[in-house]
């Protein structure tokens, strides 16, 4: 890595372009430490998403939580993580993206806190909403960081251990929270899988402070206040009905709010269009670059697969197959290790493929989802876990080569100073995703299943999934066609 790769670049600063502040190399030591604590960032927020799941029934027997409590639990952590993205990637690019990231670390870290002393639901609930928000204001940081401070193979280094950790925290997160739960470390039951934020979150804190190079645009704008409130409004609106809808079986409120969520969405846009030359929350000439809009929905198709897979592998795993939660566990650790896999190839291409590399990625998971698809048809109940390796490690491969390369590729010719706001666009895309993945669940597996516990008929519904899956697959490989055919990091 380049000893200068994390020095602070001139046009990141707020002084006047006409007296660009120095440059000063910093050792090769220094940059690989900022570059563990930004991914060291983006763990907590991925480790927390998945973590509580396996600690849910404890969770809910300690503090006589009810079924609508287990659920805000995790929606709501997710909620203002997706309803925060934009504002906070904006933030980083006015106020100083390190300093935005340490901000939302304390906010996380006391979070987390709070977190693992709740004595009952209501608490809980609360600080895991203040959770959300702590991350909404650390990741687009993340992302924006890579982007502005490391240049050529440094840079696609970079974006592919950030892929690598993506990978890692699909595992470490449910592992984490089964065994700190089972091992019930001083009596503390499920309190630990919060409580051990607190110790790296302070690392996260004081080493981003003494590491990180601060990056902000020239001259500091004031923040689109009615931009921030109606693309919050039209991300609840949106986001909300669909991660409730199937729950509740599609009631009539849940389509009213879909409908105020696109009209608000359609003020937000026409807001932003007339603000444009007036300081924007989302600066919409992002969007005329193909490798950026082209990104931002291949990242939406793949927020879209896996909102609707791992549901679904879930059920079909155990439900279908009779698995026990353990081996339905190991399952998802033989992906994740495929997808560790896949993102340590990335890694290590050094983008000299450019568009190539995930797009061949796309392509092995389609095949491997096909060839999945064929073994589990024709009612087969007596699919073993090792009958599977292959193309579920095979799917993860795939997947594990998309990851690090789009997110690099898609933002490789934002300029540095709409940093920020691109890398929350682009998180929001992955979260929307994610949510319409899990709203489509409805229309493709559960109206086979029709709430019947019958294994054939988990069976049908999972192989219907994996042809959906492979339609989406299909689709990412094309939109990626928009991203740059050679490798080229700089920004225009």
């Amino acid at each position: 890595m380049s000893s200068s790769a994390l020095g602070n670049e001139p046009q990141h600063t707020t002084q006047p372009p006409n007296h660009p502040a120095p440059h000063h190399p910093k050792p090769a030591s220094a940059a690989w430490i900022a570059l563990l604590v930004l991914l060291g960032a983006e763990l907590l927020n991925m480790l927390d998403q998945s973590v509580v799941l396996t600690a849910l029934p404890a969770i809910q027997e300690s503090t006589d939580a009810g079924p609508a409590a287990v659920q805000w639990l995790t929606t709501g952590y997710s909620l203002p993580v997706a309803v925060g993205l934009i504002t906070g990637g904006r933030l980083g690019d006015i106020f100083g993206r390190r300093r935005i990231l340490l901000i939302g670390t304390v906010v996380f870290t006391t979070a987390s806190l709070l977190c693992g002393l709740a004595a009952g639901p209501g608490v809980l609930i609360g600080a895991r909403v203040l959770q959300g928000v702590g991350v909404a204001l650390m990741i687009p940081q993340v992302l924006a960081t890579l982007h502005v401070a490391f240049e050529g193979q440094n840079r696609s280094t970079a974006f592919g251990l950030y892929g690598a950790v993506l990978s890692l925290a699909n595992v470490l997160g449910p592992v984490m929270g089964g065994l700190l739960t089972e091992a019930d470390l001083f009596g503390l039951s499920w309190r630990p899988i919060f409580l051990v934020n607190v110790p790296v979150g302070l690392a996260v804190f004081l080493l981003g402070r003494r590491f990180i190079p601060e990056s902000t645009v020239r001259k500091a704008d004031r923040l689109d206040l009615t931009g921030m409130l109606l693309s919050a409004l039209a991300v609840v609106l949106i986001v909300l009905p669909l991660t409730e809808g199937h729950l509740h079986h599609w009631p009539l409120w849940c389509f009213a709010l879909l409908a105020a969520g696109f009209i608000v969405l359609g003020v937000f846009l026409r807001h932003q269009k007339c603000k444009q030359d007036n300081a924007p929350l989302v600066p919409l000439s992002l969007f005329q670059g193909r490798p950026f809009s082209g990104g931002v929905s291949a990242q939406l198709m793949l927020g879209l697969l896996c909102g609707l897979f791992f549901m679904t592998w879930t059920l079909y795993l155990q439900r279908g197959l009779g698995m026990s939660p353990f081996h339905a566990a190991l399952a998802f650790v033989l992906l994740s290790v495929g997808e560790l896999a896949g993102a340590t190839v990335a890694a290590r291409s050094g983008g000299r493929f450019a568009r190539r590399l995930p797009q061949a990625g796309a392509l092995i998971a389609l095949a491997a989802m096909a060839a999945y698809g064929l073994r589990a048809d024709g009612g087969r109940g007596d699919l073993t876990l090792a009958a599977m390796t292959a193309p579920v490690v095979l799917i993860g491969f795939g997947l594990g080569m998309v990851g690090g390369p789009l997110a690099d590729l898609s933002l490789a010719r934002v300029p540095h100073e709409d940093a920020g706001a691109a890398s929350g666009l682009f998180n929001t895309a992955m979260h929307l995703g994610i949510a319409l993945g899990t709203a489509l669940t409805a229309l493709v597996f559960f109206a086979t299943t029709g709430g019947s516990p019958d294994a054939g008929l988990h069976r049908d519904a999972f192989v219907n999934v994996l042809w959906w899956d492979g339609a989406l697959l299909a689709l990412m490989w094309a939109l990626m066609f928009c991203l740059p055919k050679h490798a080229t990091n700089q920004a225009d």
